[in-house]
């Protein structure tokens, strides 16, 4: 069984308005989970460095972030950011570039835990609904081409209100959703704009919205996640 999670952290910033990795690292500690998808990762002026300082993740996390070799300075790629655990084997990686108006991108990694390796994909989609249903095929058509076929997840922050239409319509198509909990806006959650969808080789046998002290300042979403096991 493995636990994944994804977790839109608002660059860091709280409903405080404070920036605040280290309190970031806490909700992801209390969650526990082996694989993260993080999406806003990155400041969004200047160099666009990363939000969690890379020491502090070394330091006081159980996770390594997955290189894409893109941007210097940034976990990932246009915010998004793929976490694992530190003895978690990253057989491949690549940044998926998507379609869009302003920059979005999403990111892919096979990834071995213990006896088991799969194939995850973070990605934070577009506010207007054409380019989330682009982005949705430019995803579904990189993941399509990879030689060899994985247990797939795909999480994120999809932007998308509707309950079954949209990208949503196009993901379903092979892919089961989690029935994770809304988890925006984290003062009163009414919407699940982020969402977790696994392949019909894969089973959601729990999940939810992780709705923790911690993780109702944090960000303006909640964190969700699920545990998967072999369908």
């Amino acid at each position: 069984m493995i636990k994944v999670a994804s977790y839109n952290i608002h660059k860091g910033i709280g409903l405080d308005r404070r920036r605040d990795p280290m309190r970031v690292l806490e909700v992801l500690r209390e969650i526990d989970a082996d694989v993260i998808a993080l999406q806003e990762a990155d400041r969004r002026f200047g160099a666009k460095a990363c939000v969690i300082p890379l020491h502090a993740l070394e330091e006081h996390s159980p996770w390594k972030a997955i290189s894409f070799g893109v941007r210097a300075g940034s976990m990932g790629w246009h915010g998004n950011v793929l976490l694992v655990r530190k003895e978690a084997t990253v057989i491949d990686s690549a940044a998926i570039h998507l379609p869009a108006l302003e920059p979005r991108g999403a990111v892919t990694a096979d990834v071995r835990l213990a006896d088991s390796a799969i194939r995850v994909v973070g990605m934070h989609l577009d506010l207007s609904g054409l380019w989330r249903r682009r982005q949705a095929h430019a995803i579904l058509a990189h993941v399509d081409a990879s030689a060899e076929r994985r247990p797939t997840v795909m999480m994120g922050d999809l932007n998308e209100w509707s309950a079954a239409s949209g990208c949503l319509r196009d993901f379903g198509k092979d892919h089961d959703f989690a029935p994770t909990t809304p988890s925006f806006h984290v003062r009163r959650p009414v919407a699940r704009l982020d969402r977790i969808m696994v392949s019909r080789d894969l089973k959601v046998a729990e999940c939810g919205a992780h709705h923790s002290a911690a993780a109702r300042k944090a960000s303006d979403h909640l964190p969700i996640w699920a545990v998967l096991e072999p369908a």
